[in-house]
C-alpha cells in the first residue's frame, strides 16, 4: 500500500508581514505558532505517516518549539532560494525511504487554517490518481484581464480557480516534474505548475475559502476569525 509523506516548506521570512518574526512563527489568539498550528491540523491526519520541514539555514525558532520532538517529524532540511527549491530538498530526503508510488502532500506553512476533512477528502479522490492533484476553490468574482492598467478584456470565471495546498503527487512524478523546471531554469509557483510542465494533469478537489495564505497583519486577525469559529 502507498505511504502519505507530508513537506512544509517553512523558510520564508514574509518580510510583507512588517513583524520581527518570520510569519510562520507569528502567534495566533490559540497560543500556537502558524506553524504550529498548520503542523498540528496536518499530523493528527492518520494516513499522514511523517513529514519533512523545510527551514531557513538562520532558523533558530522551529528547535524551540513543542513540535520539534513530535514522532512524525522524519527530518528538517535547509530550505532553498524559491519555494520549489525547498520543497525539492524535502523531497530528496523522502527519496531515501519512500517509493515512488507513494504519495507527498505539500502544504504552505502560512495555512493554519486548512481543514483536516478537506485534506483527507483529497486524499480520497486521489487514491486511485495516476498523477495527483490539489485544493483549490472556485473564484466567485469577475476578472479582468489588464495592460498598463486598463481593462482589455473579461475572463470566463467560469474556468477558473484559485490554487490551494496540499498539493498531492505521487513521489516518483514530482521528483521528475521538479528536477526538469530546476535543470531548465523555469520559475514555478506551486507543485502543480511542474506537473504541468511536464504535461500531465492534475485533479481538483474543492475547498472552502477558510484556506488562506498568510501574508499581510490583515490575513492574521483573518485566521484567528476563522479558526476561532472553526473550533465553536
Amino acid at each position: 500500500m502507498p505511504q502519505y509523506y507530508l513537506i512544509v516548506p517553512a523558510s520564508g521570512l514574509g518580510k510583507r508581514m512588517n513583524a520581527n518574526l518570520p510569519k510562520q512563527y507569528l502567534k495566533l489568539d490559540n497560543g500556537l505558532s502558524v506553524l504550529e498550528q498548520t503542523l498540528q491540523t496536518l499530523l493528527n491526519i492518520k494516513k499522514i505517516k511523517g513529514c519533512v520541514i523545510a527551514l531557513s539555514d538562520q532558523d533558530t525558532h522551529f528547535a524551540k518549539s513543542s513540535f520539534h520532538k513530535h514522532p512524525k517529524i522524519l527530518a528538517t532540511v535547509q530550505g532553498g532560494k524559491e519555494r520549489f527549491h525547498s520543497v525539492f530538498s524535502a523531497l530528496e530526503k523522502i527519496n531515501t525511504f519512500a517509493n515512488d508510488d507513494d504519495w507527498v502532500l505539500v502544504h504552505d506553512a502560512a495555512r493554519p487554517c486548512v481543514k483536516a476533512i478537506e485534506v483527507e477528502q483529497l486524499i480520497q479522490d486521489l487514491e486511485n490518481h495516476p498523477t495527483g492533484g490539489l485544493l483549490a476553490t472556485p473564484i466567485i468574482d469577475t476578472v479582468k484581464q489588464v495592460e498598463d492598467f486598463e481593462a482589455i478584456s473579461t475572463l470566463d470565471r467560469s474556468k477558473l480557480w484559485r490554487a490551494q495546498t496540499p498539493q498531492m503527487y505521487r513521489l516518483g512524478i514530482l521528483n521528475k516534474a521538479l528536477k526538469q523546471v530546476i535543470k531548465d531554469n523555469v520559475n514555478i509557483t506551486d507543485e502543480a505548475s511542474s506537473i504541468e510542465y511536464l504535461g500531465l494533469k492534475s485533479h481538483i478537489t474543492p475547498c472552502s475559502q477558510n484556506n488562506i495564505k498568510i501574508t499581510t497583519p490583515e490575513d492574521l486577525d483573518l485566521a484567528n476569525f476563522y479558526l476561532r469559529n472553526s473550533a465553536e
